[in-house]
């Protein structure tokens, strides 16, 4: 309803006199609207979401209890730039890519409260 508003309000203020073509700036309006929209509730929030997750893997230290992209739970043993040492039981211990450690424990367990 709002787009048509808009739309209707920019072909009222520069429609031509002969009922001829919209200029190229009229029918170009309709696909800014709509790359504005994506940019705000598509593009903007996920390259958040991704710089907070980067950070999240820059802080990440020996100890941490953390859940897996995968959604295994385990304790870091030991930390690489690419990789990372997650103990998942007595003496069980996975090496693996540290882009795939999803989230703290503790930061898991606050979210479901």
């Amino acid at each position: 309803m709002l787009f048509r508003l808009l739309v209707n309000a920019a072909f009222a203020q520069s429609a031509p006199a002969a009922g001829g073509q919209p200029s190229t700036l009229e029918m170009f309006v309709p696909f800014i609207f709509i790359f504005v929209i994506f940019y705000f509730l598509i593009i903007r929030p996920q390259s958040k979401r991704q710089k907070e997750h980067q950070k999240f893997l820059t802080e990440l230290k020996r100890g941490d209890e953390v859940i897996t992209s995968s959604g295994i739970l385990g304790r870091i043993e030991g930390i690489t730039d690419q990789f990372v040492t997650v103990e998942i039981a007595d003496g069980v211990k996975v090496k693996m890519l540290r882009t795939q450690i999803a989230t703290t424990q503790k930061a898991a367990t606050e979210e479901k409260k």
